[in-house]
């Protein structure tokens, strides 16, 4: 029996790179590209319309933005995973569309067998994002406001006990669920678990949002040798 194709939405205000973005992502016999968007606005229709599992996502468009683009469907039930498209690595836009709840990121000249499989892990859940990446992002991010950022970090974080706290800082150093469970010694049940109490406690959406809020905390400073 073959499996559900996964249902992709592609959103840029480029109709070129849209159409790019189709013809290589049309090889794979896994994804369905079921709408194409020019900017937020239209994404948001089309979501209701199409019901993608995954939004590919360009950060600079007119009318509607994809970071504000993003916290909407993100908010939406049955939400669809989002991926933003960017020219940069180090890019606050990133950091941004992050925290409005994207799984991740790629960059628009990655190569097109590296998109396909970054639009397979976020409909399976996993973040596309690595360790090194989401610190050069933050490194870059921080300035004045990150006393502040500190501060609210840190009451928030104040709703979990002790274990949750060893799991979210294991999450934003980038290990996986067994090398947390190995560092911690419980199970990898337990940490699945724990991460889905992490989630809901803090009302974040994904993987991702718990390192970023870690970072903000200063829960990973002795990572990057503070």
């Amino acid at each position: 029996m073959t499996a559900t194709p996964i249902r992709l939405l592609l959103v840029d205000d480029d109709p070129l790179v849209r159409a790019g973005l189709a013809l290589m992502i049309g090889g794979a016999e896994d994804i369905e590209v079921v709408g194409e968007a020019a900017d937020g606005a239209e994404a948001d229709e089309l979501v209701r319309r199409t019901r993608p599992d995954v939004v590919l996502m360009d950060i600079r468009m007119p009318s509607v933005d994809g970071i504000t683009a993003t916290r909407r469907l993100r908010a939406r039930p049955d939400a669809p995973q989002v991926v933003v498209l960017t020219t940069f690595h180090a890019d606050e836009q990133v950091l941004h569309a992050l925290r409005a709840g994207a799984a991740g990121f790629v960059l628009k000249d990655t190569p097109p067998a590296e998109i396909v499989a970054a639009v397979r892990r976020v409909a399976a859940g996993d973040p596309v994002l690595s360790p090194a990446v989401t610190r050069q992002l933050m490194r870059h991010a921080a300035g004045t406001a990150a006393d502040a950022r500190q501060t609210r970090a840190r009451e928030r974080l104040a709703v979990l006990n002790d274990r949750e706290r060893e799991v979210a800082v294991g999450v934003g150093r980038g290990l996986a669920n067994a090398g947390i469970a190995a560092e911690l010694f419980i199970s990898v049940a337990t940490v699945k678990a724990h991460v889905s109490r992490i989630l809901a406690k803090l009302g974040l959406d994904n993987r991702v949002q718990i390192a970023l809020l870690a970072y903000d905390a200063g829960l990973l400073e002795s990572e990057d040798g503070h």
